[in-house]
């Protein structure tokens, strides 16, 4: 109002500086004078000032800052609580009231940092908590960008494998290609010393050039297996054979078989104990399998006579007796099947054991008489590779056709596993196939071996050479799961149903190979690596009919 003097006004002002923890403060009042003589300028005819306030924390040091997120660029400011100002006296000028503010601010910039650390950290440990599934999320686009990089990791992982894949079906056909090197190298080594004695007995006087004996005996000759099929040799009979399982056989039971052409007749003698003899009555040769057994003798059904286990001629009905004995071969029990030796000279009765092992129950034995040579045979159930082509609608159904196969041999030459199939297999001379095949998983075999597998198949295959066109074919089943289907009615006929169902799978190709090797093709024609196994039997045939084994 005019002509009334003009007032001093004072202004105050509260600084406020918060602690850690924002819940204890110790107030510090600072007032503050402005005089006449401050540097601070005013407008004209006013004169003021300001009391400033300020609070100074006591808090205790430490926070949230030291842990670590993906906001590290936001939340990794300097603690400003170190560099607060130190003011001497009560009274504080304007510059240093400022100095005092600006740190406020920072301490608030600071703090507030902190408490929005603080929150999002506890934000995650209650949906750490309550939501585990949160855990696993992601965006989409995270999902896309780790799905792409999967993709190509792996692709790159095929890429080695098919590379891994061909290095080592490189190492295995140089491998097979050494061992036929060595086995041609023997022959070559046979060949020479046959040529040179041959020379050196010739009674003629010219020699001939040295390039020519060269060119004779570097002539090799590689796995061939064509033309009609040639007369056993007499080496294959020295071997104990497997020709029938211990149930066939009853005690008033004749069973006729072929072994390497010749016909016989088993039977059980007085003791129960199995006898051989030659199935052809001495007197008009008369098939005994057509007869009886009468006291632990074969009686012939054409004149009664009798013939006891060795051979001989025990009774002549209607007659004078004269000595007469038709062949018979050894003959023993071992382990629910019956063994004979159809060579000369028998060794003793000691012959691995070919039951399951231990764990697996016998589930069916099966005997059945086949239209091909037993070497065809063997070939065929020494080689796994065909099953995705052949048995596709019996135990190979739904199986993947890998990239590569491989007979890997870790122990002996006539042993090992299939990869990837899991399936363990066995060669066991003179004809028996013994193999483990892994069935946890039908139709997704890759990849497992038979340990890794809870349930198992085994299987053993007896190849009986009968003729050079018959084979008579011992298969046992064994099961190490589902002990109960043994005591099933009628069981046995469904596994003779499915035995057969997978022998007429393979039968079709092996009779056309049959009718084709008889006119001349080689069926070993261009072997390769998964042939490993039955080339290992066709080289251990020879082998043998060579004197070497």
């Amino acid at each position: 109002m005019a002509g009334q003097p003009r007032s001093r006004t004072t202004q105050t002002t509260y600084l406020q500086i918060p602690s850690n923890n924002l819940l204890r403060y110790k107030a510090l009042s600072l007032p503050i004078s402005l005089s006449r003589s401050s540097k601070l300028s005013t407008k004209k005819g006013v004169r003021g000032g300001f009391v400033v306030f300020a609070i100074a924390t006591s808090g205790e040091g430490g926070g949230l800052g030291d842990k670590k997120t993906s906001w590290n660029t936001l939340f990794d400011v300097e603690d400003p609580r170190s560099k607060f100002p130190q003011c001497k006296g009560k009274f504080l000028d304007v510059n240093q009231a400022f100095e005092v503010a600006r740190y406020d601010i920072q301490y608030c910039d600071w703090r507030a940092r902190q408490d929005l650390l603080t929150i999002m950290l506890l934000h995650e440990k209650v949906v750490d908590v309550l939501n585990p599934l949160a855990r696993d999320y992601k965006s989409i686009g995270t999902m896309k960008k780790d799905l792409a990089e999967l993709q190509e990791e792996l692709a790159e992982a095929h890429k080695q494998m098919h590379i891994s894949e061909e290095r080592v079906s490189a190492t295995l056909d140089k491998l097979a290609y050494m061992e036929t090197l060595v086995n041609d190298r023997l022959l070559l080594d046979r060949n020479t010393i046959t040529t040179t004695e041959s020379i050196n007995s010739s009674p003629s006087t010219s020699k001939p050039p040295p390039e020519t004996i060269e060119r004779k005996t570097t002539k090799r000759k590689g796995l061939n297996v064509s033309g009609p099929v040639p007369s056993y040799h007499p080496n294959l009979k020295n071997f104990w054979y497997p020709v029938a399982f211990s149930k066939d056989l009853k005690e008033d039971t004749l069973m006729p078989i072929d072994c390497f052409e010749e016909p016989w007749v088993l039977f059980r003698g007085k003791d129960g104990k199995p006898g051989c003899i030659k199935n052809t009555c001495a007197h008009r040769a008369c098939p005994l399998d057509l007869g009886t057994v009468n006291e632990g003798r074969v009686q012939c059904p054409y004149h009664g006579w009798e013939y006891s286990a060795d051979g001989k001629c025990e009774k002549m009905p209607s007659t004078k007796f004269v000595n007469v004995k038709i062949k018979s071969l050894e003959c023993f029990e071992k382990e629910g099947m019956i063994w004979i030796w159809p060579g000369d000279e028998p060794s003793e009765p000691t012959v691995p054991s070919l039951l399951p092992p231990q764990g697996f129950q016998i589930h069916a034995e099966i005997v059945m008489e086949l239209p091909v040579e037993h070497g065809l045979l063997l070939d065929n159930l020494l080689d796994l590779a065909h099953a995705p082509f052949t048995h596709t609608s019996t135990f190979a159904k739904g199986w993947s056709v890998p990239s590569l196969v491989k007979f890997l041999t870790p122990t002996s030459a006539m042993e090992g596993y299939w990869d990837p199939y899991p399936i363990d297999m066995e060669f066991r001379p003179p004809c028996m196939v013994l193999s483990t095949i892994g069935i946890s998983k039908p139709g997704k075999l890759e990849g497992q071996s038979t340990k890794q597998c809870s349930t198992h198949l085994h299987q053993l295959h007896v190849c009986l050479p009968s003729s050079r066109k018959k084979t008579r074919l011992l298969y046992r089943m064994s099961l190490d799961f589902a002990p109960i289907l043994q005591y099933v009615p009628f069981m046995h006929i469904l596994w003779r149903h499915f035995a057969d169902k997978v022998l007429n799978e393979d039968l079709r190709l092996v009779l056309g190979q049959q009718d084709r090797m008889i006119s001349g093709e080689n069926v070993w024609n261009m072997p390769v690596s998964y042939d490993k196994l039955g080339i290992r039997y066709r080289l251990w045939r020879k082998a043998v009919e060579d004197g070497d084994a």
